[in-house]
């Protein structure tokens, strides 16, 4: 249990506290940011951009008896104002929880492309390890799903706000679980999601233009810097030696004790992956470390999923894990509505579900489609998110308007902005690049058309909602059965015709 006091203390400790008029010896019993998430005493965080006092309001009704803030609101009930309400609601959720990170062995992955795959890989990698050993499955948190020995959902956020973070990390170490992957996005290292965390391994992918907005990063170098943040937070850096401004990021690296890099390119790497090649559906190549020297198959298509597997075979050579379980894991891996293949009856079309939604994923899924489909025609349907990450618009409308014979132009979360002016956007990108496109807004109707105007042999990739099962429109969320439904399903009607 915690008290008002141990709050009002390590707000002073941290010098954010300005006033307060809760009694410092109440208890807590609970500590909330979601005014539907309510308990007798809950400590209520008021916090967000869209935040309103009808919220606090609301929460006080349902059992809420103090809150925090930056400022006052109109009511009688006790308050903690503070300076800073990010760096508030990370210290008091690491206070309520416990701290429960500590207990975990942590692993946190960032970059622009692959956090999803390659915590995936190392998931299974460590699954199959904790099996052996009669240990609890892995925790996971990424833009796929969550499990933390007591939930298993679907993800709506990259990373977690703290109280949900903090929540997941308190749950896996009551289940007894010992190791924890997770994403960590750019926005969650720059507003302080992960503050005060400290992650046994901190992995570095890649960097590539993406999420500049006024709501996410003004430019470039905010972007980088925050992926940078990393470093100071974890006790090994996991770096991917093939990745631009690598002499930068390396010094970055230093903020952590031990450094550990990976590399397709760079034969020096303490884990250099060469010898890449296609053997039949899957993927083959030869690792060299310290430890061994040996083949390694991936099953999972993409030519560029190596550099994930090597991730995840540095990292959990970090951990200890032996390399039969390395291999063995990496042998199954999935990774959900990543490079997901559902080919038809007659092999003539192959559709590719997949989550590229930047310029750099965008990039290396065309180069690796027509390495592994040569000679095929290949379309796309995508779209891009309203109201952020505003240069994907054109990068990925020249991207994919240079490389694939038609572009359907879809919705994608468009949110708050009108899908119409969202398509026509990309849509004149495409153009611009002499691009063949149409514009369908229904996106289960464009995967349809994609398939049924295939001609001949084609590859269809559906790019950036994996097997998410939501649109956000407004500001809510609209049921969606996810693009590999409507593949499966628009893949049965195009056999049914065979023939007729």
């Amino acid at each position: 249990m915690t008290y008002i006091k141990n709050y009002l203390d390590i707000f002073r400790e941290n010098s954010i506290l300005c006033e307060y008029s809760a009694d410092e010896d109440m208890s807590v019993d609970y500590v909330s940011c979601d005014s539907q998430d309510i308990l007798k005493n809950t400590l209520f965080i008021c916090k967000g951009a869209h935040f309103k006092e009808q919220y606090l309001l609301d929460a006080l009704k349902k059992g809420a008896a103090f809150y925090i803030s930056e400022k006052k609101y109109n009511t009688d009930a006790p308050c903690i104002i503070v300076s800073d309400i990010r760096r508030a609601m990370w210290l008091a959720a690491d206070l309520y929880y416990e701290k429960s990170w500590q207990k975990l062995n942590l692993i946190g992955i960032t970059g622009t492309k692959g956090k999803s795959t390659t915590a995936y890989f190392i998931k299974y990698i460590l699954d199959g390890y904790l099996k052996d050993n009669g240990k609890k499955e892995s925790a996971i948190v990424s833009s796929i799903d969550t499990y933390d020995g007591v939930e298993r959902s679907e993800s709506h956020l990259t990373t977690p706000e703290p109280l949900e973070l903090h929540k997941h990390f308190y749950n896996a170490q009551k289940s007894g679980i010992d190791y924890f992957t997770m994403e960590v996005s750019s926005q969650a290292l720059k507003y302080g999601r992960t503050a005060g965390v400290e992650f046994s391994v901190g992995c570095y992918l890649n960097i590539g233009i993406d999420h500049i907005s006024a709501v996410e990063h003004p430019n470039f170098e905010d972007y980088f810097q925050s992926k940078m943040k990393i470093f100071s937070q974890c006790k090994t850096a996991v770096i991917n030696l093939d990745s631009d401004r690598t002499d930068e990021v390396m010094e970055y690296a230093k903020n952590a004790p031990e450094t550990v890099t990976f590399s397709t390119k760079n034969s020096s790497a303490d884990v250099y992956g060469y010898n890449i090649r296609k053997d039949g559906s899957d993927t083959v190549f030869t690792v060299r470390t310290k430890a061994f020297e040996r083949d390694f198959t991936l099953t999972v298509p993409g030519l560029f999923n190596v550099e994930n597997a090597l991730c995840a075979i540095a990292v959990c050579l970090n951990l200890g894990i032996d390399e039969k379980y390395i291999y063995s894991g990496l042998l199954k891996a999935r990774a959900n509505g990543r490079m997901e293949i559902h080919e038809s009856a007659d092999k003539k079309i192959a559709v590719i579900v997949d989550y590229a939604h930047n310029k750099m994923s965008f990039e290396s899924l065309f180069a690796s489609v027509r390495r592994e489909y040569p000679g095929r025609k290949v379309s796309i349907v995508f779209g891009c998110p309203g109201n952020k990450a505003l240069i994907r618009r054109k990068d990925l409308g020249e991207v994919s308007g240079k490389n694939a014979d038609t572009v359907y132009v879809t919705e994608d979360d468009p949110a708050e902005e009108p899908l119409e002016s969202i398509c026509r956007e990309i849509a004149d990108y495409i153009e611009g690049v002499g691009g063949n496109y149409k514009i369908i807004y229904d996106r289960g109707e464009a995967i349809r058309r994609a398939i049924e105007e295939c001609d001949g042999e084609g590859v269809i990739l559906l790019a950036g909602k994996g097997n998410e099962t939501h649109q956000k429109r407004g500001l809510g969320l609209a049921d969606y059965p996810t693009d590999t439904y409507y593949a499966v399903k628009y893949l049965r009607e195009y056999e049914k015709g065979i023939g007729k």
